[in-house]
């Protein structure tokens, strides 16, 4: 049984409104917890330190309004923490280098607290990040997969292209920020044809995908075992690009692709993960990609307050060891 005195430390941004519903919850239940951004707050007051040694492990976590052993952490929520950058004071060598050691310190830290929950754990979350571990893994455990490219020759992206008769969607490899005469711009899934593929794909690994004739998208968000899936219907190939022209409604998870989510779980060691599949007019579930750290509280209302209830569930639960 855990012991109600221990904290929950949730690591995320200042403006991490999705991590603001779980904590209400996790106070009403009266769960302790602290939030910390440790790419910020270890250059605002709060520290971290730890001792190692023959006879044991000691650790610290000091804010400007709370003291926190580290031994005595009952989950760890791995949320949206800020990149680890050195003070604004230093040098550009300097912040390189203070950032460095703020990651493989702090980082290895708050990623080694004994007998913690972690949702999670940061390691974990890198590695199921990488789409070609994604699909990797999927495949493994059974899921339906569009066929998919990952290439920076231009022959064989086109002969890809070329080859499928449904068309072919491009996707980023990774959400990485881009800037259009000095705003931000998103770099949404679209569909490309053979012909306007050109010497740009040398520069860098591309993802090519066969598109799926589909009739609907489901957004399907794990909590542990349980599972909280939602149909999207959208007028465009990618529903993220004007979420207010789209409809969202509850649906059932068929077995095998349940099975399969498990399973693919728990390969990559994760306790939370998003999953988005198309769907096809004749029913069948096609994987598109895993985020292991996806957004949700923009699901319906009775969707993110249970999401919600789940996530908090899994923290104040704690380790089962």
């Amino acid at each position: 049984m855990a012991d109600d005195r221990r904290s929950v430390l949730v690591l995320t941004n200042s403006r991490d409104v999705t991590a603001d519903v779980v904590l209400r919850v996790l106070a009403e239940r009266g769960v302790p917890t602290v939030r910390l951004d440790p790419g910020v707050d270890l250059h605002a007051g709060s520290s971290l330190t730890a001792l190692h040694s023959t006879g044991g492990q000691h650790g610290t976590l000091r804010t400007p309004s709370r003291v926190l052993d580290l031994l005595r952490v009952r989950s760890v929520w791995v949320r949206r923490a800020s990149p680890y950058e050195g003070p604004s004071e230093l040098d550009a060598q300097e912040r390189r280098f203070a950032a460095a050691q703020s990651l493989w310190g702090a980082g290895g830290m708050l990623a080694s607290l004994p007998g913690a929950h972690y949702v999670n754990h940061p390691w974990a979350n890198r590695a199921a990040e990488y789409k070609p571990v994604q699909l990797a893994a999927a495949r493994r455990h059974g899921f339906r997969l569009p066929d998919t490219l990952i290439t920076n020759e231009l022959r064989a992206a086109q002969e890809f292209a070329s080859g499928q008769d449904n068309g072919v969607v491009y996707k980023p490899l990774w959400n990485t920020a881009y800037e259009v005469d000095g705003e931000p711009h998103q770099v949404w899934v679209r569909e490309v044809r053979a012909g306007e593929l050109t010497a740009g794909v040398e520069v860098c690994p591309h993802l090519f995908q066969a598109k799926v004739d589909k009739a609907f998208d489901v957004r399907l968000t794990v909590v542990g075992e349980r599972m909280f899936a939602i149909r999207i219907d959208s007028p465009d190939l990618d529903w993220r690009h004007r979420q207010d022209l789209m409809e969202a409604a509850t649906v059932a998870v068929p077995e095998e692709v349940a099975r399969a989510v498990m399973a693919y779980l728990g390969e990559l060691r994760l306790v939370y993960s998003a999953f988005d599949f198309a769907v096809t007019a004749a029913g069948a579930w096609y994987f598109l990609e895993c985020n292991p750290n996806g957004q949700w509280a923009w699901q319906p209302p009775e969707t993110t307050d249970a999401i919600t209830r789940a996530i908090a569930d899994q923290l104040q639960r704690g380790s089962d060891t």
